[in-house]
């Protein structure tokens, strides 16, 4: 989009925030840039150019605005409904792939070469993978100054930096202000997020409007896995398993925002549980779009305008998900639950939440190829299709991760025993994060399109559908809010 100046600047003279993180907009006569928002007096429009990263900004030389601060935008929508290279290149570079493995681990997890990485990344976004991932540990430093009391040495290596001299160097140079002076502003800034007690790190999450929490939180909520997930006090609470450690998260819906309260055991791991928070809770989408599309059909039409702004509630774990997928198969809800609840107890691994009642982490794949068939409380078939799963899961010959090609995927999902297309679909919409997927033999759609007058068998369903691609995952969500079913409800 940065490309089309005439639309930029409209957005940018209309302060539209719908538009925060599609581009950003540069100032030269300032040498600041901004997200399209920004409240300040919009520059002349000769005096704008526009990037498509931050990361390009600042390696032409701009520094962040101090008022919009555009590092904290939304994401851009583009790298959640590609599946292209550079859609998913910047999907681990957001998991912080850069700052555990560099640039080559990146490529190897793409399988492409660092020099074709480099020059896909440049040619779209204005900058290499460094540049970018080095604009992402800026932001994660940032939140780690102004949300935290810890020593700035630790706030360098926990955002990623090598060393105390590149991240004040960095900070300086991002934010023209010293990690100190930086610090000493944030009580001052209204609306900014405060350290939370015990170590608990208490942000914000930002998404574009409008956004309906009730399918969201009511879905994570009716099937969270005891131990594992709980709604508590107005937020949904779970375990995370990262690279360095693990954590506990609550995320609580507010108008404007997300509140996040996020307790990790090593602080490296930030990055990558912000980006699985964002992505669990689909903060990134464009609903403009979504909703826009949605509206043009007749029997949608008063689901979108009743609800708009309707999320794909998704996962922090694609192989926990998958998993999950699979004991749900042709089981109420409940049960499902009670499956995975059985499986935490005897192969999760046990942590302490002092606030609530989560109890462990969800188990791996490594773990759970090395359970016993015949404990599984399932049917045979189903067991089979369990451990086979979690076999290939843990060997990598099926990856389910952000850098996977959905349709790679799904072909290998298909070719594993007892995976139908309700299984495959679910597991792309909800693991994969794949915006078309579609569940047109699924009860409660079918239900819901015959109640709409919409056909309601899978392959009438599935042609009458072409018309809302690519969205078709959120009109999903859509036809499931027409059944009076608890993941529809955000609860009390």
């Amino acid at each position: 989009m940065h490309t089309d100046t005439e639309r930029c600047v409209r957005a940018v003279q209309s302060k539209d925030a719908r538009f925060d993180g599609w581009f950003f907009t540069a100032v030269v006569t300032t040498r600041i840039y901004c997200r399209p928002s920004c409240p300040v007096v919009p520059p002349k429009a000769e005096n704008m150019t526009f990037y498509p990263s931050a990361a390009a900004c600042q390696q032409a030389g701009f520094r962040a605005c101090k008022r919009c601060r555009p590092d904290s935008s939304p994401g851009s929508p583009e790298w959640n409904r590609r599946a292209d290279l550079v859609a998913r290149a910047m999907r681990l570079i957001a998991d912080g792939v850069v700052d555990r493995d560099g640039v080559p681990g990146l490529a190897a997890r793409l399988g492409y070469s660092t020099r074709q990485v480099e020059r896909q990344l440049r040619a779209e976004l204005g900058a290499g993978p460094l540049a970018l991932a080095r604009a992402q540990r800026a932001q994660t430093a940032r939140l780690l100054i102004e949300t935290t009391d810890l020593p700035m040495a630790e706030i360098a290596f926990a955002a990623g930096f090598a060393s105390i001299r590149t991240f004040n160097d960095t900070v300086r140079e991002v934010f023209a202000l010293a990690p100190g002076e930086l610090r000493a502003r944030a009580p001052k800034r209204p609306g900014a997020p405060a350290a939370a007690p015990g170590g608990v790190l208490s942000l914000r999450l930002p998404f574009r409007a409008p956004l309906n929490p009730d399918n969201l939180f009511g879905h994570l909520a009716a099937t969270a896995v005891p131990g594992v997930e709980e709604w508590r006090d107005g937020a949904y609470r779970r375990t995370l398993s990262l690279p360095y450690g693990h954590g506990v998260v609550a995320l609580t819906p507010h108008p404007d925002h997300i509140g996040c309260r996020l307790g990790l055991t090593d602080l490296r791991d930030l990055t990558i549980a912000i980006s699985r928070c964002r992505r669990l809770l689909d903060l990134d989408a464009d609903p403009a779009a979504v909703d826009g599309l949605l509206r043009t059909d007749p029997l949608l039409a008063p689901l979108v305008d009743k609800a708009p702004g309707r999320r794909v509630p998704r996962t922090v774990d694609e192989a926990e998900f998958a998993v999950r997928a699979v004991l749900g198969q042709q089981v109420s809800t409940a049960a499902a639950r009670t499956h995975a609840a059985r499986l935490v107890t005897a192969h999760g691994v046990p942590v302490e939440d002092p606030e609530g009642g989560l109890t462990h982490l969800f188990p791996g794949p490594e773990a759970l190829a090395a359970l016993d068939p015949e404990s599984l409380a399932l049917p045979r078939s189903r067991r089979a299709t369990l451990t086979t799963l979690v076999r290939h899961l843990a060997d990598g010959s099926i990856g389910l991760g952000v850098e996977r090609d959905w349709d790679e995927a799904r072909s290998r999902l298909t070719a594993l025993p007892g995976f139908g297309p309700w299984t495959v679909e679910v597991i792309a919409m909800r693991a994969l994060g794949d915006p078309d997927a579609f569940l047109p033999s699924d009860l409660g759609i079918r239900r819901s399109a015959q109640e709409l007058g919409l056909p309601h068998t899978p392959a009438a369903l599935t042609a009458r559908a072409a018309a809302w691609r690519p969205w078709r995952a959120y009109a999903v969500q859509y036809l499931w809010a027409v059944d009076d079913h608890p993941i529809n409800f955000l609860p009390a």
